[in-house]
């Protein structure tokens, strides 16, 4: 069996492959049913994480994509937050996402919080 900390990496990345393979379907069983997605506004429940995010399934190219890079997990394994890069098609990265998923089943990690932040490509000065 995996561990928690696997579960959740798996569990990422399934959810980002819903939007390489352009299936809002897929994106939605990822969703708790009280899940909150922070952006230029605040999505708050399932469905209006959905009805947010439908015209970033539509097309066929992917507007973006993104990878977990570190998962950590509560030792109660009851909540765990993952956090990667987000890439635009070029896969220039473009900003950061952090999700808190919280175990709904044995196994069954939901996303419940997102919040993505856009990176700065300043030029440094020295």
């Amino acid at each position: 069996m995996l561990s928690a900390e696997q579960q959740v990496y798996a569990a990422e990345r399934a959810f980002a492959k819903s939007m390489a393979e352009r299936n809002l379907t897929a994106f939605a069983q990822h969703l708790s049913d009280d899940a909150i997605f922070f952006g230029e506004g605040v999505l708050k429940g399932k469905v209006a994480v959905i009805e947010g995010w439908k015209s970033f399934y539509q097309g066929e190219i992917a507007p973006f994509s993104w990878e977990p890079t570190l998962v950590e997990v509560l030792e109660d394994e009851t909540l765990a937050l993952s956090t990667g890069p987000v890439r635009d098609p070029s896969g220039k990265i473009v900003a950061t996402f952090s999700s808190i998923w919280r175990q709904e089943q044995p196994g069954v990690w939901k996303v419940v919080f997102d919040k993505g932040c856009a990176v700065c490509h300043c030029d440094k000065k020295t």
